[in-house]
C-alpha cells in the first residue's frame, strides 16, 4: 500500500491546498494530510479548528485522512509507514525553502522521497496568509477556500 504524506500548517486550508490534495490522492493508495504543530508559527486557527476545516474540505475523497503531528516529519513518516512527502510549489521562492527541507529529510532518512507538485496556475498567487488578510479586512474570499469552510473562516475574524 502506497502512503503519501502532505504536511503543512493549513491556517486555513485554501483551494490551492485542495488542488494539491486532489491530485496527490490520485497517485497513492492513501494520502495523509498532516497538520503541523509548528512552535515557530503563531496560527490564527487552533489545531483542532484546522483539522476540522480540512476534514470538511476533503469530504468525498475516500483515500484522504487528516491527522495532526508535532516533532520531526521523519518520525511521523515512520509512524505512518510512508516513504513519500508531497509538497506544493507556487513559485521559485517556495522551491528554495522546500528544496532545503527535502535535502534535510533525505539526510535524516535516505529512504524518504519528496515529490514537488506545481500548483494549478489559477492558485499560484494564493496563500493562507493572503486569505487571512482578506478575511480580517472583510475582503471577498469566494473561490479561495472550499465553500464548506468559507463562513467559518470569515466568522473567525468577525469576533
Amino acid at each position: 500500500m502506497s502512503i503519501y504524506v502532505y504536511p503543512g500548517s493549513f491556517d486555513p486550508v485554501t483551494n490551492g491546498h485542495m488542488d494539491i490534495i486532489q491530485r496527490a490522492a490520485k497517485l497513492c493508495d492513501k494520502l495523509v494530510v498532516a497538520v503541523l504543530i509548528n512552535s515557530s508559527k503563531n496560527p490564527v486557527f487552533t489545531l483542532d479548528e484546522r483539522v476540522e476545516l480540512l476534514k470538511c474540505a476533503v469530504k468525498g475523497i475516500d483515500n484522504v485522512e487528516i491527522e495532526s503531528f508535532s516533532g520531526l516529519l521523519i518520525d511521523f513518516m515512520k509512524k505512518k509507514n510512508s516513504k513519500v512527502i508531497i509538497k506544493g510549489l507556487r513559485a521559485v521562492s517556495d522551491f528554495e525553502y522546500e528544496l532545503q527541507m527535502a535535502l534535510l529529510n533525505k539526510k535524516l532518512d535516505s529512504d524518504i522521497e519528496t515529490l514537488f507538485m506545481m500548483t494549478n496556475i489559477n492558485y499560484s498567487f494564493l496563500s493562507s496568509s493572503s486569505v487571512r488578510e482578506l478575511a480580517r479586512n472583510n475582503g471577498n474570499i469566494d473561490g479561495l477556500v472550499p465553500d464548506c469552510i468559507k463562513d467559518r473562516v470569515l466568522d473567525k475574524f468577525r469576533k
